[in-house]
């Protein structure tokens, strides 16, 4: 597959395909090799770390670039964001358009605060104009970070390939216990039944998950029924902790 065949013209090299490139034999500068790359990696989480310590409670948003404002699903993520803003989350987007942007302006209209965590890519990305504040990362991973730790809860609009990223790497995460009370709201029944239908047939079926699994997430048309369940998620990490700590 080559870039014209993927809908993207070839442009410079970003900093996570030089990182995934094999060394090169011949000996290069040292600031083209990984160790320095190790360097800008810990800069980037400490940048991400201090630029978002002060949220509180936080919830991303997540789902596709290419949803227009006139698909439901925009004015849908509007409305989910606004709810939970005025229910005191942040909201935390990727930055760009789409879903993002919808999010972003949503969480504006509720009074609270709108962050877009930007990445890096072969094409142009924006910070959509509803972004109060912004991180730009080179590092899908450390990005990825900075939504899992200062979130409690994924709202999944639907999406392409990195929404599912997003969402399949916070079930992981729950699974395997490396984080606990934390809802994974699928936004749009008729767009994510058919993956839930092959995780229930097909994946649970074959015994590759336990179907106490599927419970990881929770499936919804309605903005106030994902908010009220992230309330309640909230209620129950202060009842654990006795004071939210992201």
């Amino acid at each position: 597959m080559n870039e014209r065949s993927i809908g993207w013209p070839r442009a410079q090299r970003t900093e996570d395909e030089r990182l995934f490139e094999a060394p090169a034999l011949e000996r290069a500068a040292f600031t083209h090799t990984d160790p320095w790359r190790v360097l800008r990696i810990m800069g980037e989480f400490v940048e991400g770390f201090d630029t978002l310590s002060d949220l509180g409670p936080a919830v991303a948003i997540f789902g596709s670039a290419r949803t227009r404002p006139d698909d439901p699903m925009y004015e849908k993520a509007i409305e989910t964001a606004r709810l939970l803003a005025r229910d005191g989350f942040s909201v935390i987007t990727g930055g760009g358009p789409g879903i993002m942007e919808a999010a972003n302006r949503g969480a504006q209209e509720g009074n609270g605060l709108s962050v877009g965590c930007n990445i890096e890519l072969p094409f142009e990305q924006g910070t959509n104009a509803y972004v109060e504040r912004a991180i730009n990362f080179r590092y899908f991973f450390v990005r990825k970070t900075m939504f899992v730790k200062y979130s409690l809860a994924f709202v999944v609009f639907p999406g392409g390939f990195g929404t599912l990223d997003e969402l399949f790497e916070s079930l992981t995460l729950i699974q395997t216990g490396k984080i606990r009370n934390f809802p994974v709201v699928l936004f749009g029944r008729r767009y994510w039944s058919g993956l839930t239908e092959w995780l229930r047939d097909r994946v649970v079926g074959e015994g590759k998950i336990d179907v106490r699994d599927l419970d990881l997430f929770h499936v919804t048309d309605h903005a106030a029924e994902a908010a009220s369940l992230i309330g309640q998620a909230r209620e129950r990490r202060s009842r654990e902790s006795g004071a939210f700590n992201p």
